[in-house]
């Protein structure tokens, strides 16, 4: 929608959701501020109002072009998969400034539906491609069919953010090994 007598500035929308993403994953949500980013994005707060009602919203879409896409790949070797999701998750989290982004998404200020965004568009889809991996891999009798998939699911990424916590860079091989732990923890044979 356009004001009469002119046209509208469709560029704004890329900058302001560029410099909020700084911004969040920089500072975290408490701390974003939409004049801060308007000045960044050489515009006005009124222009950034007229997009987005509120923070929350802004930062709502920020999360929302996080969304990794599902690419359903899966292959007749639910091992290779796993190590190729993996890698997948490995490059999108070594983004500028999407580990810090996780920790702004644990932050009890953040706002309620930010969370649930970044929850629902972020984390939920790769937790299922990974479910979905051991699943079939369990229907193939790969690994153990009484295998806890649910702690094996968080475990993958889960030991991405704790080398990083306690800061140790992740090795480079990092995908691989976590996979072959992974699936040797539920009843799986890597071969060497």
């Amino acid at each position: 929608m356009s004001v009469a007598g002119r046209s509208r500035d469709t560029d704004i929308d890329t900058r302001v959701l560029k410099a909020a993403g700084r911004q969040l994953s920089r500072a975290g949500y408490d701390a974003m501020s939409l004049a801060a980013i308007a000045a960044e994005a050489g515009t006005t707060r009124q222009a950034l109002y007229r997009r987005w009602a509120t923070k929350a919203e802004l930062a709502a879409d920020v999360v929302a072009q996080l969304a990794d896409e599902e690419t359903g790949r899966s292959s007749a070797d639910p091992f290779g998969d796993l190590v190729r999701e993996l890698a997948d998750f490995q490059r999108g989290v070594s983004r500028t400034g999407r580990l810090s982004l996780a920790g702004t998404m644990l932050q009890d200020t953040t706002d309620g539906d930010v969370r649930a965004q970044y929850r629902a568009r972020v984390v939920a889809p790769r937790r299922r491609r990974i479910r979905a991996i051991l699943d079939r891999a369990a229907a193939l009798k790969m690994i153990d069919a009484d295998a806890d998939l649910e702690i094996a699911v968080t475990m993958t990424t889960g030991s991405w953010y704790g080398r990083a916590l306690a800061g140790d860079p992740p090795p480079a091989d990092w995908a691989a090994r976590t996979a072959a732990l992974i699936w040797r923890a539920v009843g799986g044979t890597v071969s060497s």
